[in-house]
């Protein structure tokens, strides 16, 4: 049994050492907002925090998480009452949304680290792939959220 601490809840999960994280959250949690794209950690449609840094679920072995707080979109807010979610409404960022809690767990991370971020901040930060192309949209959600006073 892996003991895991996910959103502020302590799980035991029956699973091998490796199984990657994203696996365990959906297959044995049921949390599916963190998506699978590509499998290799380069999309980062299912980025989680893991102690507060972004990673790649998909390529983070559920052993390696060890003592560590694990948050998901789930865990943002019940309510998706974050000022990067509401941002995200307010400019209408998702298209398909398949690659949305990656991006805003992503750009979580980057407003944590960086409050006021610059374009060249969010571009360097912003990693995640997005195959409808809202990365204008993306950066003006994340301005917004710092409250840059920006669109």
């Amino acid at each position: 049994m892996i003991r895991l601490d996910v959103n502020g809840r302590i799980h035991e999960v029956d699973v091998d050492a490796d199984t990657p994280l994203l696996w365990v959250l959906r297959e044995q949690l049921g949390l599916t907002g963190s998506k699978y794209g590509c499998g290799v950690a380069m999309c980062g449609a299912c980025t989680v925090h893991v102690d507060g840094q972004p990673q790649r679920a998909c390529a983070v072995p559920v052993a390696a998480v060890g003592e560590s707080k694990v948050l998901t979109i789930e865990g943002l807010s019940a309510d998706s009452s974050h000022p990067v979610q509401k941002a995200w409404l307010a400019h209408e960022v998702p298209q398909c949304g398949y690659c949305q809690s990656g991006q805003i767990m992503a750009a979580v991370a980057l407003l944590a680290e960086k409050p006021k971020p610059t374009d060249a901040d969010i571009d360097a930060a912003m990693t995640n792939i997005c195959r409808c192309g809202t990365y204008q949209r993306v950066r003006a959600a994340i301005h917004t959220a710092a409250g840059n006073g920006r669109a």
